[in-house]
């Protein structure tokens, strides 16, 4: 059976529609963290330091156990397409539950996170002190990854005009509960470090509460909270074997930049502000092209349910046109206006400020190199798990980020002594052989191999 195929600029519109509420919802979510760095950085530099090496440690495990609520997505987007009501809530509730256990799991090592801090080298005091951030912060890691998982069912079903306003709903929250409690305002106690971890565990509380009651209230059709209790071995397989060679891509870059930030400790506490700010600025322009991802798994995934190859390539094509439109802009802005970039996460008065200024500016026109290959890569990862492909992804993702993007880092940061400015160029490194490698698994593997596969029965 054949369908009308959709024109480029069709493509461009649809994808549109259901990326950027997904985009904006990935910047809103970037601006929380964005508050964070600005107004710790407020606070101190050395305060700056500790707080960019604990959400490090907080963000690795985080976006690993986002693998089970990514895996979600990809699942509701098919069964949806294939009008399968039952397997879409049976999916999202193994990712609940996933999710959950994988919490449990996690628990210790935020708790007692100052002895892996020390064994990877860092210094006593800002191992103590991001202790104490971090043991507030795990009671987030529930919410946080719950809130995932709904999304993705929301977004799969292309429900993302919520996905956006619950997170934008949440930055002004954010913003306000840091503010009262890191400085002391609005009758508060100044709690510094301590204050900016509560204020982001009430923020993904708050967030969970309202995507929660939104389900509850308006989303009714697939029952998705009634006997959320009751196991479902079948579907908690299903779930978990695309859930975590999805979440261990995930954790394959973010070991990656998690390591550059504990290489960056090795050299002080000036070359790893610097780092904590254009990584910063270099994360919340990803947010653009994890966007394009997200909405280019779920096209790829609706059109893997119908087994409408040429609707996958068409919208994939366009996906990867989009984001090289992205990068483009944000190569236009980190070269033409680093300064001010960088600067504005700083105390004026902070007498650390002009090194960390100086030092920032060169790694934010490194994070504009890799603008293009890292929006590559992740494109090629959402089509991939669009496909439900997440095997080799993984495997080809662990030898760009572990085989060359690591080793380049250390090699020229610390062999050849270029310091932070080496260890950048070893990142640009590892995101470049990623979307090499990704890209050459969809268009000239996957795609192939699906467009035999339908070729008998079109010819039916």
């Amino acid at each position: 059976m054949q369908t009308a195929q959709m024109s480029y600029p069709a493509h461009v519109r649809a994808i549109f529609v259901l990326g950027l509420p997904l985009v904006g919802g990935h910047m809103a979510q970037m601006a929380i963290g964005l508050t964070d760095t600005v107004m710790v950085g407020w606070y101190g530099a050395e305060a700056l330091a500790t707080v960019t090496l604990a959400n490090t440690l907080f963000f690795s495990l985080f976006l690993f156990g986002c693998g089970f609520a990514w895996a979600v997505m990809p699942m509701v987007a098919s069964y949806a397409a294939e009008g399968d009501d039952q397997s879409v809530r049976r999916s999202t509730r193994m990712g609940l539950w996933l999710s959950a256990l994988f919490c449990v799991v996690m628990f210790p090592l935020l708790w007692w996170s100052e002895a892996v801090l020390l064994i990877l080298g860092q210094t006593p005091a800002i191992a103590a002190e991001a202790q104490v951030y971090l043991r507030v912060l795990a009671f987030g890691l529930l919410p946080a990854l719950v809130t995932m998982t709904l999304k993705s069912y929301l977004a799969a079903l292309e429900k993302t005009q919520v996905v956006f306003w619950v997170t934008v709903v949440a930055v002004p929250y954010n913003a306000l509960a840091n503010f009262a409690l890191i400085f002391g305002n609005f009758g508060f106690p100044e709690l510094g470090l301590q204050g900016a971890a509560i204020a982001s565990l009430s923020t993904h509380v708050f967030s969970v509460m309202v995507i929660v009651a939104y389900i509850l209230a308006l989303v009714r059709e697939h029952s998705l909270f009634q006997r959320l209790w009751k196991p479902d071995n079948e579907m908690f397989v299903r779930v978990f074997r695309l859930g975590v060679p999805i979440g261990l891509t995930s954790l394959s870059e973010t070991v990656l930049f998690a390591a550059s930030a504990i290489m960056m400790g090795w050299l002080g506490t000036v070359p790893l502000a610097a780092h904590g700010i254009a990584l910063q600025l270099a994360s919340m322009t990803f947010m653009l092209h994890l966007g394009l991802s997200n909405a280019a798994t779920v096209r790829a995934g609706n059109a893997f349910g119908r087994k409408d190859w040429p609707h996958m390539a068409r919208g994939g094509l366009v996906a990867l046109a989009l984001s090289a439109f992205v990068a483009l802009m944000t190569i236009l802005l980190f070269v033409g206006l680093p300064e001010p970039l960088i600067a504005a996460f700083l105390d004026p008065d902070d007498p650390a400020r002009s090194e960390i200024i100086t030092l920032g500016i060169t790694l934010l026109i490194l994070a504009a190199i890799f603008q293009l290959v890292d929006g590559a890569q992740v494109i090629a990862l959402g089509l991939l798990r669009g496909v439900q492909d997440a095997g080799m992804p993984m495997v080809l993702a662990a030898i760009s980020y572990f085989g060359i993007g690591l080793p380049a880092a250390y090699v020229l940061g610390f062999v050849t002594g270029w310091g932070a400015v080496g260890i950048w160029l070893g990142l640009v490194l590892g995101l470049a052989g990623a979307a090499v490698l990704l890209n050459h698994r969809f268009w000239l593997r996957m795609m192939p191999t699906l467009s035999r596969l339908a070729a008998p029965a079109a010819n039916a």
